[in-house]
Parts: structure tokens; sequence; C-alpha cells
């Protein structure tokens, strides 16, 4: 019986974070701040993709985030447009398919951080999520570096560089959001720390 409720709680949390990631690929993501004329939203220039991914590995834990990220890679490599960019299989010759890539093990780290002891509080769950950011970014720069070294991306390489580097920087404040969320979550949910 209580392997049966693990493997739902698993696939319950898979669906519900490939919904999640999917529905962030979609929202894009903006910083309230205030201006002369009051409240403004500025535009950061990601979306809520990947803060999805690592709640969902926060929330579900490894292998629900997994499989979701599994899900995710597999619906947008099979034509269908849920990549930023729209899908298909010409995107493992893209240069951010190397970010896409680092979802697998992001996804796993991220959960596998949350799930150990001490993990019951917002920084901590922040922290967690940071370094599945650190992970997600690290396989998009060797995705970077390898296809410089063959020569894929020709004089383009410190742009794209720059461009998938700089992104970093808003993700990190997405991060914060994304383990105060865990936090409130994981209580609601009774996920045990």
């Amino acid at each position: 019986m209580e392997e049966s409720l693990r493997a739902l709680a698993t696939w319950s949390g898979a669906i519900a974070g490939l919904l999640l990631i999917v529905a962030g690929g979609l929202i894009p993501a903006f910083l309230a701040l205030p201006g002369p004329e009051g409240w403004s939203l500025r535009p950061l220039g990601i979306t809520l993709q990947v803060p999805a991914l690592l709640l969902t590995a926060l929330v579900a834990g490894p292998r629900s985030a997994l499989l979701a990220a599994v899900a995710y890679l597999s619906v947008g490599l099979f034509q269908l447009p849920v990549f930023q960019q729209g899908g298909g299989i010409g995107y493992l010759v893209d240069p951010g398919f190397g970010y896409l890539a680092g979802f697998l093990p992001a996804a796993w780290i991220t959960g596998r951080l949350a799930r150990q002891r001490g993990m019951d509080d917002p920084l901590a769950l922040t922290a967690a999520a940071g370094v599945g950011l650190l992970v997600l970014q690290l396989c998009g720069l060797i995705n970077l570096l390898l296809g410089a070294l063959a020569g894929r991306w020709g004089p383009s390489f410190v742009p794209l560089l720059l461009g998938y580097g700089l992104a970093i920087l808003p993700q990190m404040l997405l991060c914060c959001a994304a383990g105060v969320l865990a936090w409130l979550l994981r209580r609601v949910l009774l996920v045990p720390s």
C-alpha cells in the first residue's frame, strides 16, 4: 500500500510539474519597481520556466522533477511548441539546448537537496534552488563552449555567451521567490522535511 502511494505521489508530482513548467514557459517574468508615477512592472527578459522546474523539485522531490523535465524535453523535441522558439528535433543543435538539457541534473540535484534534513526554512530552499540554477547554467555553458570548439557558433560565440550567461541574474531573483513559495507549499501539503 505504501509503495503504491509513493508511486501515486511521484507521478502526480511529475504531471503537476510538467504543467507548471509548460505554463511557466508561457509567462514572462516581471519585477515591480517604484517609479515617478507609482509602481510599474519591468520585464526581466525571461519566462517563469526555470523557477517552475526548481519549484517542482523543491516541493515534489527529485523523481517527480526529473520525470517532469524528461516529459517537458520529450514534448518539446517532438514538435510541440513549448520551447522559447517553438519545438522540434532541431533544438538539439541550438545554442540554448544545453540549458534545456541542464533541466535534468538541475531537477535531480535540487530535489535531492530539498529532501535533506534541515530543509524546512525558506533560506535553505532558496539555496537549493540556487544550486540547481548554477547546475543548469553550467550545462548550458558547457554546450556553448563545446559548440564553439566545434565551430558551430562562428563569430557569434561571445554574444551568445553574454546573452545566455547574463540571464542568471534575474533567474537568481526568481530562485528567492521559488524558495519562499516552496516553503509555503511544503507546509500546506505536509511535505516531510
